[in-house]
C-alpha cells in the first residue's frame, strides 16, 4: 500500500561527479564493471543523457540496479527480496519502495501522523481486524517499514501469540521474541533490526506458549510498552483476530489506539461492525478503518 523518502543533509545536485558516483556505487557492488562504467559515461555525455538512463539505452544496467544507486545515493535503504537474508515478498515497502502499491501506505502514515502520533505521549497503535486472512500482518509490517523510511525510529511488535507471521515476512528466528520477554526469559534485545540503514526493529511472537491472553493481560506487559516507549519514535502491534479471541481488545486497551482492518468481499460487515464497538466500550480509540482491495 505505501512509501516515503527522506532528506538528510545536503541534497544532491545532478552533475557529472553526480553520474560518477552512481557507477561508483554500482561498480563497488559488483553490479557493474569499470570498462562498462566508462562506457556509459562517454555515452551519457555524447548524448546529453542521465548514467542511468544511457546505462539502460546500453543494456549494461536494469532498472532495479538504477533504482538500487538511487537508494544508495539518497541513503535509503532497499532491502533484498527472498533469499536467505531477504523479506517476504510480502513487504513490498521494503524491496520496492516506487510501486503504486506502497503510495496507500504513505497516505496512511500522513494520516496517523496527524491525528494520533502528532502527541508526544502517543506512540503505539494496534493493527486490528475482525478475522484472519484479511491482511494484518501486511498491513503492520508495511506501515512499520514506511514510518522507519521517514527516519522514525519504528518498533514493530508482533503479538499474536497464536498465528505469528512477522517473523516470516522479515526471515527472523522466532525462537525468541515477545513471549520469553514476559516471562522474564528475554531483554530488549529480543528486538532485531532488519537493516543497519533501516531504524525499524521487529520484535517477533516468539515461542508459542499455551496462555497467550493471560501473558498479555498481565501488568509486566504495560512495563514492556513503557520501555519501548521511551526507546522508540513509533511502536506498530500486529494481533490477532478480533473476533475470535479478546487478545486484540487487550493490546489494543494498552496501547490506546487501534486502526481496523477489512478486506474487500472477505470482511462480513456484522463482524466489522462488531469488533470496532467491541473496541470503542473496550475504551480503544479506533483511530480509522483501512480496506484491503486484495
Amino acid at each position: 500500500m505505501k512509501r516515503v523518502a527522506s532528506a538528510a543533509g545536503e541534497i544532491p545536485m545532478p552533475s557529472r561527479d553526480r553520474s560518477r558516483a552512481f557507477g561508483a556505487i554500482l561498480v563497488e557492488q559488483g553490479r557493474l564493471n569499470p570498462a562498462d562504467a566508462e562506457e556509459i559515461q562517454r555515452f551519457a555525455g555524447a548524448n546529453g543523457l542521465r548514467f542511468g538512463d544511457a546505462a539502460i539505452r546500453l543494456k549494461l544496467l536494469t532498472q532495479e540496479d538504477i533504482d538500487f544507486a538511487l537508494a544508495q545515493q539518497y541513503n535509503y535503504p532497499i532491502l533484498p527480496r527472498g533469499g536467505a537474508n531477504g523479506v517476504s515478498d510480502d513487504v513490498v515497502a521494503a524491496y520496492m519502495p516506487q510501486s503504486d502499491l506502497v503510495e496507500p501506505l504513505r497516505a496512511l502514515r500522513s494520516q496517523l501522523t496527524h491525528r494520533w502520533f502528532t502527541d508526544s505521549g502517543h506512540k503505539g497503535i494496534a493493527i486490528t481486524s475482525p478475522g484472519r486472512g484479511e491482511g494484518r500482518s501486511w498491513l503492520a509490517a508495511n506501515l512499520a517499514t514506511v514510518f522507519a523510511q521517514i527516519g522514525e525510529r519504528t518498533l514493530l511488535i508482533d503479538a499474536d501469540m497464536r498465528h505469528p507471521h512477522q517473523h516470516a515476512l522479515f526471515n527472523l528466528n522466532n525462537s525468541m521474541g515477545l513471549s520469553a520477554l514476559l516471562t522474564g526469559r528475554a531483554g530488549k534485545e529480543a528486538a532485531c533490526r532488519v537493516h543497519p540503514q533501516l531504524r525499524l526493529f521487529v520484535l517477533p511472537a516468539g515461542i508459542l506458549p499455551p496462555n497467550p491472553q493471560e501473558l498479555l493481560g498481565r501488568p509486566v506487559f504495560d512495563l514492556v510498552l513503557d520501555r519501548f516507549t521511551d526507546q522508540f519514535d513509533v511502536i506498530i502491534i500486529d494481533t490477532p483476530a478480533a473476533s475470535e479471541t479478546a487478545d486484540a481488545q487487550i493490546v489494543a486497551k494498552r496501547v490506546g489506539a487501534a486502526v481496523m482492518l477489512a478486506r474487500r468481499n472477505v470482511t462480513r460487515q456484522s463482524q466489522l461492525v462488531a469488533s470496532t464497538q467491541t473496541l470503542i466500550q473496550t475504551g480503544v480509540n479506533v483511530i480509522g478503518s483501512v480496506i484491503n482491495e486484495y
